[in-house]
């Protein structure tokens, strides 16, 4: 069980067949941990996480896909170069989870995080965010795939024990072919 209390969550990670490379088990891992840190969605007892096998049903599933996957389950916007949430599937372009986005001003292990806690808070209702000022983070809910405005690169929806928000809004940012 990840987190004491609040809402539970029951959640599969998958990985698309055929990508190399990349250790289920550590996979499944990362993912664990940052549903688990100390700023993370479970840290303040909102919500709870338990991951399941494939003999129960999940509240929703979390993958690791090819961008043309991606294309095809997150069907209205394709684009092969972001990640999406779409019904019970969070979805993760394993292109950004490799190489991660230029300028993005921090480490990938940093941005993987992001993915996780963005793509997840659209599945816990959030839409996206603004940046709220020239150098101060942005919040997980900003759409840090396609630009910082000004923030600072952050991966977690608890900045200091605290929820941290910007205002709901999303930049017109063009996205950049993969």
């Amino acid at each position: 069980m990840i987190g004491t209390a609040g809402t539970l969550l029951r959640f599969q990670v998958g990985i698309e067949r055929g990508i190399a490379g990349i250790d289920p088990d550590e996979f499944a891992r990362f993912v664990r941990a940052t549903y688990g840190g100390s700023q993370g969605w479970a840290s303040r007892g909102a919500w709870r996480f338990r991951q399941v096998g494939p003999e129960t049903k999940p509240d929703f599933t979390l993958l690791l896909v090819t961008p043309h996957t991606r294309d095809l389950i997150c069907g209205s916007a394709p684009d092969r170069y972001t990640s999406c949430r779409i019904g019970n599937f969070v979805v993760l372009n394993v292109a950004r989870w490799v190489h991660g986005v230029p300028r993005y001003g921090a480490a990938l292990t940093t941005y993987r995080h992001y993915m996780i806690n963005h793509e997840t808070g659209h599945r816990l209702g959030r839409g996206h965010e603004l940046c709220p000022g020239p150098g101060r983070p942005a919040p997980v809910m900003q759409q840090q795939t396609l630009g910082l405005h000004g923030c600072t690169a952050n991966a977690w929806p608890y900045l200091n024990g605290q929820p941290y928000n910007g205002r709901l809004g999303q930049y017109d940012d063009p996205i950049p072919h993969s």
